[in-house]
């Protein structure tokens, strides 16, 4: 049996169908981040789990206790928000402390767990600091600390660094994933960055249009896709209209390329996806050649854009010291096979 399960869920606003016949089994201890652009249902689904929705259909279930019905201060989870939801006249510690003084918690175990609540997210020196006070990485922390005290079954995070700028985010990401894997606390987090999920997650749930369209760990994600709404929604990819040619080959824009297709029949319509980091720059060779476009730095490697016979790319090498290619200049490109994937039409609906 699962730890937490979602059985069927679904949630209609209206006419809107929010989340549609979702089927989850998560396990314990297992990081689950639910990715999606907007609109897609995640957070829909995060909040009937936390019992702010209740579902039009379908079942949630704990430990084999069913929690469809049962009422959000009922459930025992720990929430942190996007926008963190602290009382601002209370102090770090009060903040903390109020889930445990509401659920009739003794004063010497309510100090006891809040000392060390700050001290897991490396706050004990800010205990009597008010929110106002504090950095937005610092009241992130508060709220993840207040959300854990209660020593919850399951935390949700509702994109709770998207506040934060870039650096501290991610620094924060690391944090808040070492402190999971330390406390164990089954975590599921609602996110839009794909980054963010990639970084930080056992698992992926990547939803589109209130469906999972695929189920998976990072590295498989990334590197198997199902389809070409997922190779362009995890990472940035290369994405070409092609037809199969031969057992081994397809063509884009006429032009003829080695590929594993598993066997589909010549004639055949397909996306084709390429990573950009997995396309290698050299001099020009006898091998498919390209005109350099931009390059944009980005510290740790450069982006370019190429001017292809399968049309305009994007490629990703890495910083090696050297200046980049000047713009106009003529470059040979070649892959590995397996970096070309071969990918259904009729699954792309991005």
């Amino acid at each position: 049996m699962s730890f937490l399960r979602l059985d069927s869920l679904t949630k209609q606003f209206g006419d809107f169908l929010a989340v549609d016949n979702l089927s989850l089994d998560i396990e314990q201890g297992e990081f689950l981040s639910l990715l999606g652009p907007s609109g897609c249902g995640k957070t829909t689904t995060l909040q009937m789990i936390a019992g702010l929705h209740v579902p039009s259909a379908g079942t949630i279930e704990l430990e084999g206790r069913d929690l469809t019905r049962v009422a959000p201060n009922k459930r025992g989870l720990g929430i942190v928000f996007q926008s963190y939801a602290l009382f601002p006249h209370m102090t770090a510690a009060e903040n903390i402390a109020f889930g445990l003084e509401m659920r009739g918690i003794a004063k010497a175990e309510r100090d006891e767990r809040v000392r060390r609540a700050l001290d897991q997210v490396r706050l004990s020196a800010f205990a009597e600091r008010h929110p106002k006070a504090m950095s937005g990485g610092q009241r992130q922390r508060v709220a993840l600390a207040r959300a854990l005290v209660i020593e919850p079954p399951v935390l949700l995070l509702d994109e709770p660094l998207s506040n934060l700028d870039a650096k501290l985010r991610e620094e924060m990401q690391l944090e808040l994933r070492i402190l999971q894997q330390k406390i164990g606390v089954t975590t599921i987090l609602v996110t839009h960055d794909q980054s963010e999920a990639l970084s930080m997650s056992d698992r992926i749930v990547v939803m589109e249009r209130g469906r999972a369209v695929q189920v998976d760990t990072p590295l498989a994600l990334y590197e198997a896709p199902g389809n070409a709404f997922v190779s362009g929604f995890v990472g940035k990819t290369n994405l070409m209209a092609g037809e199969i040619a031969g057992p081994e080959s397809l063509t884009v824009k006429d032009v003829q390329l080695s590929a594993d297709h598993g066997g589909l029949a010549k004639g055949t319509a397909v996306r084709v996806s390429l990573r950009p980091e997995k396309i290698v720059l050299s001099d020009v060779g006898d091998g498919l050649t390209a005109k350099i476009g931009t390059a944009v730095f980005h510290g740790s490697h450069w982006l370019y854009t190429l001017d292809a016979p399968l049309g305009d790319l994007i490629a990703v090498a890495p910083n090696t010291g050297a200046p980049p290619w000047p713009s106009g200049t003529q470059v040979s490109l070649s892959w590995p096979r397996s970096a070309l994937l071969v990918l259904p039409v009729e699954a792309d609906h991005g």
